[in-house]
């Protein structure tokens, strides 16, 4: 039996994420949690015939304890956009006590659970949940991920053309970093980028966000590709516990608590990094070392990464230990 729960489940990413996970085979019942439309969510989606049984929660009368007792995975979508006149710094605040306060009832109500964290910037509060977990005495670095998905489904699918794979999710295109290193030098099966082509290439991987927000006009973010980038992970999450081998992920992880993770963590000077991870049954059986022999542009655009990255990290911690005035 598997319990997953999405806490955010009404928002942009939230609802269809819930879609997806309803209609997963693999999840056979399905806990969503927010703080406004949560019924009317869950009623709409209890009426797709697939496994899942579903349930809505909302604050009131204890919803997020109900929601997290017996979890197995728990996805957080929660958290809100960017509003006019909003600075980043304003967003970081609310986005962060957001999280903080959901990984609290995690810690209480299933210390045991994987926790795939999507809420922006995955640098800063990957780190939050770690504290937060921390100090609840309940932190297990394998059940605690960064959803970085979605930099690799972009990478798949802008380098299709170079691939020429009919489904572009058969590459394996390596996104790394968090602050978004995709490695072409190690693509399987291999193929070549033209050097003309690189830059933009990079480009459109690290900011295809972007382009959603422009042609949405500004109404909207990359919502749905977010939802599938959040199902994809959580879906391979799922079958490594089930006992599937084999799977590897990029995700961004508490480098020195999994296996394989100190080397890189001595590589890069950051304790927290997206790199492919091995799943198992106990979550992040692995983080595999791809830094050797790439090239000497990857090697520039991971140096950029991690000056952002400590920044990141650092006003992740220290917004869990000593927390903004409210």
């Amino acid at each position: 039996m598997v319990k997953a729960v999405v806490l955010g489940a009404s928002g942009g990413i939230g609802q269809p994420l819930s879609l997806l996970l309803k209609a997963c085979p693999l999840v056979d019942e399905l806990a969503l949690y927010d703080v406004v439309n949560t019924p009317g969510v869950t009623a709409d989606l209890s009426h797709i015939s697939s496994v899942a049984k579903i349930t809505g929660y909302l604050p009131k009368d204890d919803g997020l304890k109900h929601a997290l007792t017996g979890a197995d995975v728990v996805v957080i979508p929660a958290g809100i956009p960017r509003k006019p006149g909003m600075t980043r710094d304003d967003l970081f605040k609310i986005n962060a006590g957001i999280v903080r306060d959901l990984v609290k009832g995690i810690a209480e109500f299933s210390p045991k659970a994987f926790t795939l964290v999507i809420s922006n910037p995955v640098n800063s509060t990957v780190p939050i949940a770690a504290e937060v977990l921390k100090a609840a005495g309940v932190f297990d670095p394998k059940r605690l991920f960064g959803v970085t998905t979605l930099d690799v489904v972009r990478a798949e699918t802008f380098t299709q053309e170079f691939s020429k794979l009919k489904n572009p999710s058969e590459a394996t295109v390596p996104v790394i970093g968090e602050t978004i290193v995709p490695l072409f030098s190690k693509v399987a099966p291999g193929f070549q980028i033209p050097a003309d082509r690189y830059e933009a290439l990079i480009k459109r991987v690290q900011f295809g966000g972007d382009e959603v927000v422009q042609a949405k006009d500004g109404a909207g973010s990359a919502t749905l590709s977010m939802a599938f980038a959040g199902f994809r992970f959580a879906e391979a999450v799922i079958k490594a516990a089930k006992g599937e081998k084999g799977i590897v992920e990029p995700t961004f992880v508490y480098l020195p608590g999994v296996e394989g993770g100190a080397e890189i963590a001595k590589a890069t000077g950051v304790d927290f990094f997206s790199t492919p991870v091995e799943l198992g049954p106990n979550g992040a059986e692995k983080a595999i070392n791809i830094l050797g022999g790439i090239t000497e542009q990857e090697k520039k655009l991971l140096e950029a990464c991690v000056t952002g990255l400590k920044g990141n990290i650092e006003k992740g911690v220290e917004f869990v230990k000593n927390p903004p005035p409210k």
